[in-house]
C-alpha cells in the first residue's frame, strides 16, 4: 500500500471522484475492478480454505462487478461457486456487465438464496455508496444469513451500512471481514459500522497516491498523533512549572468533590505544571484530606473568582465535574469567558435551556471545549441532534461551528470537531472506558493540554487519544481512579 494512503478517510463521494479521476488519467477501470475482485477472492481462500461453497451476492453496480471477478477467480481455483444477482443481470452496465459476461455459470435471483452449512458469502451488493434503505428482498436475505450464522466477507462495506455515517440503512450484514480498496471510509470507523465490518483490510488496487490525495476535500481523519503532534508542547530542558501551565478545576460542594479530584489528578498526570482545585468553603477540608501535589483555593461565589482572576497566569479551567447544575455554573462561566475552558457534565447541563447564552460568550479564537455525551449533545443542540440526514461527524461539525468551540461528541466512536470544519474519529478507546468518572478524567487531560498552550481542537483530539491509551493500560474492570493514574503525558 502506498505510504499513508490506507490511513486516509475518504467519503463515498470522494472515492467516486477518485475513480473518475483515475479513469480520466488513462488507468483502465476494468483493471482496477480485476484487482479488487482478486483481493476479495484471495481473502476468502486464505481465511476459509475448506469452504464447501462460495456464495457471491452481486448488486446492480460496480460492487457487483467486483463480486463477479471474485467469483471467476474462485471458480478457476476449484472452489464451488454460485452467484445470486439482485435484479436482472442483463441490466448491468460497463465494467460490471463485462465481469458478469466472464462468469461461466448461470446466475440465480438473489431472493432464492437459502443458506447452507459450509457456505461462505461474498457480499458484493452495495458497498459504501448506499444512500437509501435496503429493499425488503435484501433485508430478508440478510435476516436469513444472520439466523444461519453463515460467515460473510463484505466488499468495501457490509451492505446496508452507510459509508458516510456508519449507520444502518434498514438492515445490514455482519461481516467477519471487510475488504476495502485504497482508503477507508468514515463508515468503517463510525458505529455501528465499525462493529459490523469485522476485521478490515485495505488493498492498494493501483490508483496513484496523487489522485487519491487530490480528491480528498473534507478534513475528516482518524484521531491519530499526526493530527496534533506538531502543536504539542516542547520537552526542552529550560522550563518550569508555570511554563507547563496552571490548570484550575472547580470542585462541587461537600460530598460531591470526588469528580473534581479525578479530573485534577488526570490533569497533573497529563503534564500540567500546576493544578489547583477551586472549592467552596464547605468542601475545602474534604478535598484537603485527599490531596498532596494538587493545590487548593477556596472560592465561594463569582466575586471571589473575579478577584482571583487578576492573576494572569490563570488561563485554563475545567468546570462541570460534580459542580452542580444551575445559575452558579452559568455565572462562573461568564466570569471565565475570556479564558480557556473545558465545560463538562454539570457545566453543560447548566446551559440546556439557554445554549446561545454560552455560545455568545466565546467568540473569537476558539478557546472553549465542550464534551457532551449523546444526551447532553441533544440538550445543547436539539435541532442538530434530531436531523436524521446528518451523521455523527456532520453533527459534531455543525455544533462546533455554532458554538465556536471544539466539540468532543462522546461515545464508542467519539468524534472531535473544530469550528473550521476539521473532524477526527477516535478508535483507540476500549469498551471498558464506559464507567462512572471516565469523563471527568478526560476533561482533566484536555484541560492540562490547553494549559500547556495546545489549541482547543488539538488539545481535545490529543486528550481523547491519551484517554483511550490510559484505558488500555488500566485494563478491563478499571475504575476512574485507576484510569487517572494511568494517564501519561505525550
Amino acid at each position: 500500500m502506498t505510504a499513508g494512503i490506507s490511513n486516509l478517510l475518504l467519503t463515498p463521494e470522494e472515492m467516486t471522484a477518485v475513480d473518475t479521476a483515475a479513469a480520466a488519467s488513462g488507468i483502465p477501470s476494468y483493471a482496477l475492478m480485476q484487482r479488487a475482485g482478486a483481493a476479495v477472492a484471495a481473502s476468502l481462500l486464505r481465511d476459509f480454505p475448506a469452504v464447501l461453497r462460495a456464495v457471491v451476492l452481486c448488486g446492480p453496480g460496480n460492487n457487483g462487478g467486483d463480486g463477479y471477478v471474485a467469483a471467476c477467480l474462485l471458480a478457476d481455483s476449484g472452489v464451488a461457486v454460485v452467484v445470486f444477482q439482485m435484479g436482472e443481470p442483463e441490466k448491468l452496465k460497463g465494467d460490471a456487465a463485462r465481469a458478469r459476461d466472464n462468469f461461466p455459470n448461470a446466475v440465480q435471483p438473489l431472493e432464492t438464496y437459502q443458506p447452507r452449512n459450509g457456505d461462505v458469502i461474498i457480499d458484493a451488493l452495495f458497498g459504501a455508496g448506499l444512500a437509501r434503505d435496503v429493499p425488503k428482498s435484501v433485508a430478508d436475505v440478510i435476516e436469513r444469513v444472520k439466523q444461519a450464522q453463515v460467515p460473510v466477507i463484505a466488499v468495501d462495506l457490509p451492505s446496508g451500512v452507510d459509508g458516510r455515517t456508519g449507520t444502518v440503512r434498514g438492515a445490514a450484514f455482519t461481516a467477519v471481514r471487510t475488504v476495502s480498496f485504497m482508503t477507508r471510509k468514515p463508515g468503517h470507523l463510525l458505529m455501528p459500522g465499525r462493529e459490523l465490518c469485522g476485521e478490515l483490510e485495505v488493498f492498494d488496487i493501483g490508483i496513484p497516491a496523487r489522485i487519491v490525495r487530490a480528491e480528498k476535500k473534507l478534513q475528516i481523519a482518524e484521531n491519530q498523533p499526526e493530527c496534533w503532534r506538531q502543536v504539542l508542547p516542547s520537552s526542552g530542558l529550560e522550563t518550569h512549572k508555570y511554563k507547563r501551565g496552571h490548570l484550575v478545576v472547580f470542585s462541587g460542594e461537600a460530598g460531591k468533590t470526588g469528580a473534581a479530584r479525578m479530573s485534577a489528578m488526570a490533569g497533573l498526570k497529563a503534564g500540567a505544571g500546576l493544578v489547583t482545585i477551586a472549592a467552596p468553603g464547605d468542601a475545602v477540608a474534604e478535598n484537603a484530606a485527599h490531596l498532596t501535589a494538587i493545590m487548593l483555593h477556596p472560592i465561594e461565589e463569582e466575586a471571589a473568582l473575579g478577584n482571583w482572576l487578576h492573576d494572569e497566569r490563570l488561563q485554563t479551567f475545567v468546570l462541570g465535574p460534580g459542580f452542580g447544575v444551575g445559575d452558579k455554573a452559568r455565572r462562573f462561566v461568564a466570569a471565565l469567558s475570556d479564558r480557556h475552558l473545558v465545560l463538562d457534565a454539570d457545566g453543560l447541563s447548566s446551559f440546556k435551556d439557554a445554549p446561545d447564552e454560552l455560545f455568545l460568550q466565546f467568540s473569537g479564537e476558539p478557546r472553549l471545549v465542550l464534551t457532551p455525551h449523546e444526551g447532553e449533545f441533544g440538550r445543547l443542540f436539539p435541532d442538530i441532534a434530531a436531523d436524521t440526514a446528518m451523521g455523527k461527524v456532520e453533527k459534531a461539525q455543525a455544533a462546533a461551528a455554532r458554538a465556536n468551540a471544539a466539540i468532543v461528541y462522546k461515545g464508542a466512536d467519539t468524534v472531535i470537531a473544530s469550528p473550521d470544519g476539521r473532524a477526527c474519529i477516535n478508535t483507540n478507546a476500549p469498551v471498558w472506558l464506559a464507567t462512572a468518572g471516565s469523563g471527568d478524567v478526560l476533561a482533566g487531560v484536555i484541560g492540562a493540554l490547553m494549559a500547556q498552550g495546545v489549541p482547543a481542537f488539538e488539545a481535545a483530539a490529543a486528550g481523547v487519544y491519551m484517554h483511550g491509551d490510559a484505558g488500555m493500560r488500566a485494563g478491563k474492570g478499571l475504575t476512574a481512579e485507576e484510569l487517572a493514574t494511568e494517564v501519561r503525558p505525550l
